[in-house]
């Protein structure tokens, strides 16, 4: 499947998915009320982190692994998926039974004992998630982008149905028993499809087991990596309930943080493809591909992101309003802060993926770790004096300090680097965004308009200044056309 066709599959199965999370936490949101759904965000949020910083280290390894070799040795595949899945099954395994006995020691570290029975109910999720986040990334490791857009939409389908079903008529508990269903029903469909599709195109023929010590070494750093950047991300809404020790305000907090991050789960489909890209790209030595894939990705995000950013800023009252209620209101004022911070973190985010599919994984690990100490001591000192407004400046803050650390290290590594004329265009464009909004109202349901209105006064400002080209017109198009990437070449400048 050559990377057009790959780019629809994902962006269209990413839209699905992030659609879905948002109905699924606007409508639970709705049923459960501030309280109990702050209760329901902080052990969901909690469990799912466990398994993206722990879950996803060995099935990234696999992905690397994968990329590498499935066209110049398949008959290595099922030796590298069998060691993957051995040493994924060992693990999750001890790391739920872990969690489920640690439960009592979560729930007074965050001040609320009765918490414990809801920890102990979501370890179940541990390896239902896992399992799925292994054939996921099974699947991308092969370059099967279509049968990972099928199990992402899948997803979104039963989590829609499970967790909203089951909050309605089970509360708080129901919810939760919908994130341990719906990840088991996608795990049965990716069995049946291996089974009896993609094995069949891989069979065995690499004697010797494929070394353990090789995906443990890549998939340490990975596994560190996570840990730091979800705590990067997560540690706020924590230290929001252990220091105000409010259900209200974490619920509140919690769904300014969930809408806030919108530009966060956009741009997600960027790393999806991007790692397994760069792994190939690097290994078979090309230079100029790796950079120009490199060069085009930061340059489309940063043009697409900041308009986004501004607008979600500007009409933060309605979203807030709009996915859940005027009952949560008072998220809007953090939301309009904290946005930027996200901004500024999936900026990182995506050129973190662009490391470690080049193996240099260490870097985002130790950017990720000062991040996580330097967002903790800002959130404690801010929360205390500002409450929910000194933790949105918190994470806003670190995100910048984190993300601008990163962009040196691309620099240093790749020698790519946004072009400073093209910097100085995006940052015109945004500015005159930014004036616009004011003129225009926050009405509930009319700012999606005047949204989609300043967005293409903003893309007209860029064709204007020559930031924006027919020959990016022409690359969108060979995408829609499913061209070879290679017929029109992403341009690192305008000329």
């Amino acid at each position: 499947m050559n990377l057009a066709k790959s780019a629809i599959w994902v962006i269209i199965s990413e839209i699905i998915f992030n659609l879905s999370s948002y109905v699924v936490h606007s409508v639970v949101g709705r049923i459960l009320g501030p309280a109990d759904y702050g209760r329901f965000s902080l052990v969901v949020t909690l469990t799912t982190m466990v398994i993206i910083l722990i879950g996803r280290g060995i099935p990234t390894a696999m992905t690397k692994y994968l990329s590498e070799i499935f066209e110049k040795n398949p008959e290595m595949v099922p030796s590298i998926k069998r060691q993957a899945a051995k040493m994924q099954f060992f693990l999750m395994g001890g790391i739920a039974l872990l969690f489920f006995f640690s439960a009592p020691l979560i729930a007074w570290a965050l001040n609320d004992p009765t918490l414990t029975p809801l920890f102990q109910l979501s370890s179940l999720i541990i390896p239902a998630f896992a399992l799925t986040s292994f054939y996921v990334q099974y699947f991308i490791g092969l370059h099967q982008f279509n049968v990972q857009s099928i199990l992402k939409t899948s997803r979104s389908l039963f989590r829609i149905i499970f967790v909203i079903t089951l909050a309605y008529f089970f509360g708080v508990n129901g919810s939760v028993s919908g994130y341990i269903l719906a990840p088991l029903s996608v795990s049965f469909l990716a069995i049946i499809i291996d089974k009896f599709w993609i094995a069949k195109k891989y069979p065995a023929g690499w004697k010797t087991a494929f070394p353990a010590k090789k995906l443990l070494n890549y998939a340490w750093q990975i596994v560190i990596f996570f840990l730091a950047y979800e705590l990067l991300i997560s540690i706020d809404l924590y230290l929001v309930k252990g220091i105000l020790r409010s259900d209200h305000l974490t619920g509140i907090y919690n769904s300014a943080l969930t809408i806030g991050r919108i530009p966060y789960y956009l741009f997600s489909a960027l790393t999806i493809m991007i790692l397994p890209i760069i792994s190939q790209s690097t290994a078979e030595g090309n230079q100029t591909k790796t950079s120009q894939i490199i060069g085009w990705s930061l340059r489309i995000m940063l043009i697409l992101l900041a308009p986004i950013v501004i607008l979600m800023a500007y009409f933060s009252t309605p979203l807030i309003q709009f996915f859940y209620s005027s009952k949560y209101l008072e998220a809007a004022r953090p939301m309009s802060i904290l946005v930027y911070g996200v901004g500024f973190l999936t900026v990182f985010y995506v050129l973190s993926f662009i490391m470690n599919g080049a193996g240099k994984t260490k870097i985002p690990m130790i950017i990720s770790i000062i991040g996580v100490f330097l967002n903790a001591l800002l959130n404690y000192i801010l929360i205390k004096k500002y409450a929910l407004l000194g933790s949105a400046w918190a994470i806003s803050i670190t995100s910048l300090t984190v993300m601008l650390i990163m962009l040196f290290y691309l620099y240093r590594e790749f020698k790519v680097t946004i072009v400073l004329k093209s910097f100085v265009k995006i940052f015109i464009a945004s500015a005159a965004l930014f004036f616009a909004c004011w003129i225009f109202p926050r009405g509930e349901f009319t700012f999606l308009i005047w949204s989609l209105l300043l967005f293409v006064l903003y893309l007209s400002v860029l064709y204007l200044l020559g930031e924006i080209t027919p020959k990016d017109w022409d690359y969108v198009l060979a995408l829609v056309k499913r061209k070879k990437s290679e017929e029109i070449k992403p341009t690192l400048e305008n000329n």
